[in-house]
């Protein structure tokens, strides 16, 4: 999870939202113990000990499987799989190799559900994501080359 820079800061720009957890209910914060426990089930090793040992997602290092052992050995009630999986959407920002003119297909070839098409309408293929196929796993983050994905708030 990235500081804000003093730029946004001064701008008053607000910061990205930050992936929530998986199936993370309301103001889950209140209910974890910060067992851990969570962080050791996750098969993909993509939950990892965050401020004040909170359990925090970190798509750098992998997707998200959807596979549920994080949820099925907590006791805390923090995840309920019954509550929306995320609660954010993704988009690609400007700083896309494609949008700059640099030919780039990691973010295509790491979809599993080929959410990621790339439309040719200028020499350079420019990504597009398929809100429908999308299941917001993460795999995208992790291969792209310059982090052009940013999480947007579903409200």
């Amino acid at each position: 999870m990235s500081a804000r820079s003093r730029r946004d800061f001064l701008r008053a720009r607000q910061p990205d939202p930050q992936p929530r957890l998986p199936w993370a209910v309301e103001n889950w914060t209140d209910h974890c113990t910060r067992c851990g426990d969570c962080i050791k089930a996750c098969e993909e090793a993509i939950l990892v000990e965050a401020d004040g040992g909170f359990p925090a997602i970190d798509f750098s290092l992998g997707g998200c499987s959807q596979c549920g052992a994080c949820v099925s050995v907590c006791q805390s009630g923090v995840f309920e799989k019954t509550s929306v999986l995320w609660p954010q959407t993704l988009r690609i920002t400007d700083q896309c190799l494609p949008k700059q003119g640099v030919y780039c297909q990691s973010c295509r070839d790491g979809c599993e559900p080929q959410a990621i098409s790339f439309l040719i309408d200028r020499s350079i293929p420019q990504p597009i994501i398929d809100p429908e196929k999308c299941t917001a796993c993460g795999m995208c983050i992790s291969t792209c080359p310059t982090q052009a994905f940013q999480w947007s708030s579903n409200s």
